[in-house]
């Protein structure tokens, strides 16, 4: 069998002596020494930087739901702490959302709806919280973008406004608004169009505004309902940055079936099932090491 030679060295001349450098950080090497990306699993999601300071701003205590007379959610006892993220995960049904929407007292909306337990807001209890204060405090984005038809800027005003008791003029408002959109990672898109319609932003745009508008009255808290379910992978990642950059200034919960994002942006995990709590811990314990024969059946993807 003839054997083909290898081919030449190809010599480069340089001026100088070259310089080595380490591989970029975040890479791993493959069985060819070429660098390849790290994968991003659960030991990169519990490594990522935490803020020093943790707090924590709402609890639910033994806290059910039902639909008439229905059990949704099951006597759940959790902390949701500012410096956090905390990911519900679970099948559908199984009662993360109802949850969620307990938490600022929008499931009290849905007629026949029953609760029990306690849920407070730094160590008030929420019936004892005006309604209107409390949503205020824990401020809501739903799955799919719900701007309102009229521009940017009005759209992030209108919160503001409806607070003060009288309502301040555009140019008193506008340093707010502006603050709001850079929380929110939009204002860079936006800023030259504040006037523009709303309803002419992309999805992505769209969910970002509608996270302004809520960061706009400074609330303590954040609700998550599958926020990036409609959107494509870009602006998913757009939200993403910022879910994780925010999590520093209020206490944030999300609603997600995506396990790879729960992954990239939580700190705590809680995973439902047919509306019981079954476990909860650190995401990379939670991914990583469950201590439930369910969960380890889920995040290994056997149902949901």
């Amino acid at each position: 069998m003839e054997v083909n030679p290898p081919p030449p060295l190809r010599r480069i001349v340089v001026d100088e002596e070259p310089t080595t450098v380490a591989a970029p950080t975040g890479t791993a090497r493959n069985g060819t020494g070429i660098g390849a990306p790290a994968r991003r699993g659960p030991e990169w999601a519990g490594a990522r930087a935490r803020p020093a300071r943790v707090v924590e701003r709402l609890r639910t205590e033994e806290l059910s739901i039902a639909y008439s007379r229905k059990l949704a959610v099951k006597k759940v006892s959790l902390p949701v702490r500012q410096g956090e993220v905390l990911a519900l995960i679970g099948p559908s049904g199984c009662g993360k959302t109802t949850l969620l929407r307990t938490l600022n007292r929008l499931v009290e909306l849905t007629p026949g709806v029953t609760r029990s337990g306690r849920v407070t807001l730094d160590g008030i209890d929420v019936d004892e919280i005006d309604v209107t204060t409390l949503r205020r405090k824990v401020g809501m984005v739903f799955q799919q973008p719900n701007p309102f038809p009229m521009s940017i800027f009005d759209n992030i005003a209108y919160g503001i406004r409806e607070r003060g008791r009288k309502r301040p003029g555009r140019r008193e408002i506008a340093p707010y608004v502006a603050q709001a959109l850079e929380r929110a990672g939009l204002y860079e898109e936006v800023k030259d169009n504040l006037r523009g319609p709303a309803l002419g932003l992309s999805g992505g745009q769209q969910q970002r505004l509608c996270i302004a508008r809520s960061l706009a009255v400074n609330p303590e808290v954040l609700l998550l309902d599958e926020p990036c379910s409609a959107l494509d992978p870009i602006s998913t990642a757009a939200i993403e940055e910022q879910i994780i950059q925010l999590r520093s200034e209020l206490a944030i919960v999300i609603v997600t079936h995506n396990l790879q994002q729960a992954q990239r942006v939580a700190d705590r995990v809680a995973f439902m099932y047919l509306g019981d709590l079954v476990e909860y811990g650190a995401a990379e314990q939670v991914f990583g090491a469950p201590e439930a024969q369910r969960t380890r059946e889920y995040v290994a993807g056997s149902f949901g």
